[in-house]
């Protein structure tokens, strides 16, 4: 018969030490990438996430910073993609590579290198990292119709195996992607991250006289998955449902994600069926991606502080019906699959308002993050491709306004206009936020911003056309408020002062003028109870104009001074109140 082993217990100060050592190890790792990787979008707007795991697969930790559609997809895909081989097969020095949508993130500009990490010759963790290549290949736009035409697919392959190169495969991707240098620049990095990892993980298993890996991660899941269900608990059981509508491209039909949240003892599971049937464009979500943004609500709201790993994960159950939008099936377009990945995290939120009002924030101009992909040629013939990622205002909550000009749920950062302009033959000629964009209520929704792109039409002029492809969304349906806000404003897009197509490539030429507009994010509670003072200052710091401030507030500005007048804001909210109740966002019902 066969004993099972003993493991090692750690006591609660040696666990907490170990348990922050292995954080800090992926951070070091994550800052790595900072300082080596050649594209904006990963050194500005830090769109990578850097993990690793134990030799089962089970996530351990991931960069403080990560990207949360990539590390909750990695979470999974990483477990399946650690078990293609027997353990025993893996040699020090192998690395392996893979963009594959269905596999992890979600669409072909999520590159994955992963390698294990091998002490006293045998395999005790993983360590990955998923980057988003900003060239990839392939039309760069959100109407494609699958994936073939998204550029370039790359199964699980071995770019280097026992610590020899191969070039073929670095040569194949170099020939299918418009900007090589960068893009194989990015990949080093990559390998530096896990090179970064593995060297810090054997020096701490050397200095602690571990063996592996195994008892600590047992008992630093087990510990998380407790602390989980303890918040989770504190919920009512029953099945909370909402829905949520999402735009797609003129003379398409809206897409519907339905959501029903059963909350039982301290287990959850999101069942999404009823949702729409995948459609023939690039916002499909595959099955991992939907996953990592049910899970980043139920994280934010239930266990914020708690540090990502495998516990976390385990009282988190998702439904989602293949060949719909929440979990579509190959060979479908995945490109934009934030277009519509994003919307899930508020969907969840919207149906547990009911009963953690204080857990949720209203609608954002963020969700989804806007994603403008320019490329062409420079004046002498030289290719060139940039990615920039902007926010818009995040959602009010039941105790603060939402922040401004925020990438949420994504985690991004907004690239620096001075990085854009060196990386492009483009200008950026106006950079502001908007007064009055932000949702009314009696947290005020965060307000979105304006950015003015203009095509050089002189010596400097890149050669026609310029490219632009874009995923966004909120142009149809603006950002919702909560319990009696109004929404943010809606986004817009304009190419000469004229509306553009969001969805399709847009080519552009010398002389032409973009105006994109990031959408403000919804209002929490009713405007007629936030306090006069709040809003006097909004008004002095330019947020909300005086002509807003009474009509959606009911708050007299005296126009010269700036200053509060008391008594007849005291009478106009009281002739609001009499005439009319502003319109609560219909909540969820509670089953069960």
């Amino acid at each position: 018969m066969k004993m099972r082993r003993r493991g090692r217990t750690f006591d609660p100060i040696t666990l907490e030490i170990l348990w922050r050592r292995l954080i800090s190890i992926v951070d070091e790792s994550d800052s790595s990438v900072a300082r080596t990787a050649f594209s904006s979008l990963l050194r500005d707007a830090h769109d990578y996430t850097c993990m690793f795991t134990d030799q089962k697969g089970r996530e351990l930790a991931q960069g403080s910073f990560a990207t949360p559609g990539q590390s909750g997809a990695m979470a999974l895909g990483i477990k399946n993609l650690v078990t293609q081989l027997p353990l025993e097969t893996y040699k020090p020095g192998d690395i392996f590579i893979t963009n594959d949508p269905w596999a992890l993130a979600g669409h072909l500009n999520d590159v994955c290198v992963m390698s294990p990490i091998l002490y006293k010759n045998k395999v005790v963790a993983f360590t990955a990292c998923v980057f988003h290549h900003s060239d990839i290949g392939g039309r760069v736009s959100s109407d494609n119709h699958d994936v073939f035409e998204e550029g370039l697919f790359i199964p699980l392959v071995k770019l280097y195996d026992g610590g020899v190169f191969n070039p073929s495969v670095m040569e194949m991707i170099r020939w299918n992607v418009r900007t090589p240098d960068e893009v194989i620049g990015d990949i080093r990095s990559q390998i530096a991250a896990n090179h970064v990892c593995s060297e810090k993980i054997g020096q701490m298993l050397r200095e602690n006289d571990l063996e592996n890996l195994d008892d600590l991660a047992d008992q630093v899941i087990s510990r998380t998955e407790k602390s989980m269900r303890e918040e989770i608990e504190k919920i009512p059981d029953g099945i909370y449902r909402a829905e949520g509508i999402i735009e797609q491209m003129k003379g398409q039909q809206d897409v519907v994600i339905k959501a029903a949240v059963e909350v039982k003892g301290s287990d959850i599971t999101v069942d999404l069926d009823g949702s729409s049937p995948q459609v023939n464009w690039g916002g499909n979500v595959v099955y991992n991606f939907t996953y990592a943004y049910v899970f980043m609500a139920i994280k934010s709201m239930f266990g914020p502080d708690i540090p990502n790993n495998d516990g976390c994960a385990k009282p988190v159950k998702l439904k989602a019906p293949e060949g719909t939008v929440v979990h579509c099936k190959f060979p479908a377009a995945v490109a934009a699959r934030l277009v519509i990945g994003h919307y899930i995290t508020e969907i969840i939120y919207r149906a547990l308002s009911e009963v953690a009002p204080n857990k949720v924030i209203a609608a954002s101009g963020g969700t989804p993050a806007q994603m403008n992909v320019f490329y062409g040629k420079r004046n002498d013939g030289r290719p060139w491709h940039s990615v920039i990622i902007r926010g818009g205002g995040m959602g009010a909550s039941s105790v603060s306004d939402g922040n401004y000009v925020y990438i949420f749920p994504a985690n991004g950062a907004n690239t620096p206009i001075e990085i854009f302009e060196s990386d492009t033959p483009l200008l950026v000629e106006n950079r502001e936020l908007l007064p009055d964009s932000g949702g009314p209520g009696r947290m005020k929704g965060g307000i979105g911003q304006r950015e003015v792109f203009r095509v050089p039409d002189d010596q400097y002029a890149p050669l026609p056309p310029v490219n632009l492809g874009i995923q966004a969304g909120r142009h149809i349906h603006p950002p919702e408020g909560l319990f009696g806000g109004k929404p943010g404003a809606k986004a817009h897009f304009l190419v000469n002062a004229v509306s553009g197509n969001p969805f399709g490539l847009t080519q552009l030429k010398p002389g032409d003028v973009v105006t994109i507009d990031a959408a403000g994010g919804g209002g929490y509670g009713n405007p007629l109870e936030r306090e006069p003072e709040r809003v006097e200052r909004d008004v002095i710091e330019g947020y909300v104009t005086l002509e807003k401030a009474r009509e959606d507030y009911g708050v007299i500005i005296h126009p010269k001074t700036l200053t509060l007048d008391e008594e007849e804001t005291r009478k106009l909210r009281e002739s609001l109140r009499k005439a009319v109740t502003p319109p609560n966002l219909p909540l969820p019902q509670r089953e069960g």
